[in-house]
């Protein structure tokens, strides 16, 4: 059996990613391992607080493994953190990364590229696969997740905070990915196959943030300004 890190949002796709590395036999998972932005205690991009992720993975029954990035961090930055982490574990037997990616060819790349640098392997156990049957099938498992945050092109306030379904996908904006694949939401799994017992969780309150973002128009780059929704999510008491 291989070792292996397991790169971990919290989310849907790598709790479904977790799911099929497990089941396969191939591999023992040695720890989940997510960024934290150290500025808030939370999960870049997806905004959940670190405390939850810690809860998130005792009932999973491995091991969560935190790298620490600033609010405003470089590429140079990123990728030297990661680097650290990727030498820290291949120290201690890790061979592999897994990750949740579906069909972002460049990110595939990105990774493959970083990994081959330190000697290890990335495995993508959802590679390729059509994002509406792979929505079905985790949501038949058992698996629950709540959308955390999510682009308000994409989703509206009053979805944000719930329990991802078939039937709140109908609520998105046309052309959005079933499984968010292109950044449009992002979720929480709170229960599943992986999970020990069941999370009890709420969402206690709903924040809309604005971020200036540069993109190319035409051969001048111009700025846009982007909101994304945020639940703020806790365990009920």
């Amino acid at each position: 059996m291989q070792k292996a890190i397991f790169c971990w949002s919290g989310g849907k796709d790598s709790a479904f990613a977790l799911y099929r590395a497990i089941s396969s036999g191939e591999f023992e998972i040695l720890a989940l391992l997510t960024t934290i932005n150290s500025a808030f205690s939370r999960v870049s991009m997806h905004g959940v607080r670190e405390d939850l992720m810690d809860v998130q993975a005792k009932h999973i029954g491995i091991p969560l493994y935190k790298v620490y990035i600033p609010e405003v961090c470089s590429n140079e930055e990123y990728e030297k953190q990661m680097e650290e982490a990727m030498l820290f574990w291949k120290e201690r037997g890790g061979s592999h990364i897994i990750f949740g990616d579906i069909f972002l060819e460049d990110l595939k790349r990105y990774r493959e590229e970083k990994l081959e640098k330190v000697g290890m392997k990335a495995v993508f156990p959802l590679w390729k696969e059509d994002t509406t049957e792979l929505l079905s099938g985790f949501l038949k498992l058992g698996f629950k997740t709540m959308i955390c945050a999510g682009s308000c092109k994409n989703i509206s306030e009053e979805i944000v905070g719930e329990t991802l379904s078939e039937e709140i996908l109908r609520y998105m904006a046309p052309g959005t990915d079933p499984c968010g694949e292109n950044g449009e939401f992002h979720t929480f799994v709170y229960a599943g196959p992986i999970f020990r017992n069941e999370l009890n969780i709420a969402c206690t309150e709903k924040v809309v943030k604005y971020y200036k973002v540069k993109k190319e128009t035409e051969g001048k780059i111009e700025e846009e300004e982007l909101g994304y929704w945020f639940a703020d999510i806790n365990l009920k008491e």
